[in-house]
Order: C-alpha cells, then structure tokens, then sequence
C-alpha cells in the first residue's frame, strides 16, 4: 500500500471518528451543499491548497485543528471561537499556542460568504479542510450538515490528551468517547504527516 493510500486511509478514520462525537451525526450526508453551495468543496479545496504551496506544514495542523474540535463537544467549530467574556477553547493552555490553521479557516470562510452567504458552517469547513490536506489524488467523500456550536469554554479542553499521557492514561482518555486503542493510534499517527512524536511511538504494539 503506497504512503498516499494509507494517509487517505487514516485521515478517512479520523473523519469517520469525529463523526461519532458529534451530536448531529444523523443529519449529516455527502453532497449536502449541492444545492444550496455547489462550489463550497471545490472553493474549500483550493484554498487548502493554496496555504499548503505557501506552508505544507499547515497540513497537519489542519488535521489536528479538526481534531481538537471534535474532542471538545462534538464537531461544531467551538473551537473558532474567540475569547469575550471568557476564556474560549483555542486560548487554552491545551491549544494556545500551538493549535495552527486558524487563518486557512478565516480565508476559506471569506470565500465562501462571497460565493455563497451564510450557507457553509465553520464546522464543515473544519471537516473538509481536513480530508483536503491529506488529499494527493485520491479524494474520498466527507458527510455535511454540522451546525456551528455558540458555546466555547477553555476549562472543557481539559478532555484533551497531553502529550504527557502513557497508553493507560490515553487508552481511558479515547474510552471516554467511544473509540479504541486502534482509533487512539490512527488519530494520532494523523497528527504527524511527514514526522512523529515520541509519544505516537509508545503506542505501537
């Protein structure tokens, strides 16, 4: 199996994953914006496509942007919120600094108000965003239809696994949303296209 294949591959679960911690699951279906948007996914995909000519790192942080959402809550793009009156996810000690892709969202978002206004929720565009940056020519479908979450909070990002985790602890942490050891290693190994962090590699088995 070639490394295009099995990256497809993973992110493919990653996606499959995220849609089991959304609340909206049931709702979702391939094709959802035909009608309202049709050029929402071809508009996603070169923007993503731009970003990864002028950084190919942000590739993987798109992924783990998508990730980072769907842990906390459910796939509805909490994690897009800014601050106000508290502390929102994406400025917690768990995403800030390091969660990256934030501006790709806000570009694709701009696009997509000038194509189609009011139409595309955040949250898919997190979802598609992410199959785009693993795409090298062999796309796969991603469901739409998630509805944008109005409520972020920095103190629910604490269901996050640090890096710090051994395999029980991480192990206990993915239970707690329904997905096994095996989901633990494919999400993971998704975090690092093209590079891997020591803690992947205490979970091969």
């Amino acid at each position: 199996m070639g490394s295009n294949n099995i990256i497809t591959g993973l992110i493919s679960l990653v996606l499959l994953s995220a849609c089991c911690l959304s609340s909206v699951e049931a709702q979702l279906q391939v094709g959802f914006y035909q009608s309202t948007c049709s050029s929402a996914e071809f508009i996603i995909s070169n923007e993503v496509f731009s970003a990864f000519q002028a950084n190919n790192g942000i590739a993987a942080g798109l992924v783990r942007l998508h990730f980072h959402d769907c842990f906390v809550r459910g796939c509805d793009g909490s994690v897009l919120i800014d601050s106000t009156t508290g502390t929102a996810e994406k400025d917690s000690p768990a995403n800030f600094p390091s969660l990256r892709g934030f501006e790709v969202v806000d570009t694709i978002k701009t696009a997509l108000e000038t194509a189609c206004p009011g139409v595309v929720s955040c949250a898919d565009i997190l979802a598609f965003a992410a199959r785009e940056s693993s795409n090298r020519g062999i796309g796969y479908d991603v469901t739409a239809g998630r509805k944008d979450g109005t409520v972020s909070l920095a103190s629910e990002t604490i269901d996050l696994p640090p890096a710090t985790f051994n395999v029980a602890q991480l192990t206990q942490n993915f239970a707690n949303k329904g997905l096994t050891q095996e989901e633990i290693v494919t999400l993971s190994g998704t975090h690092t296209i093209g590079r891997c962090h020591f803690w992947f590699l205490l979970l091969e088995v």
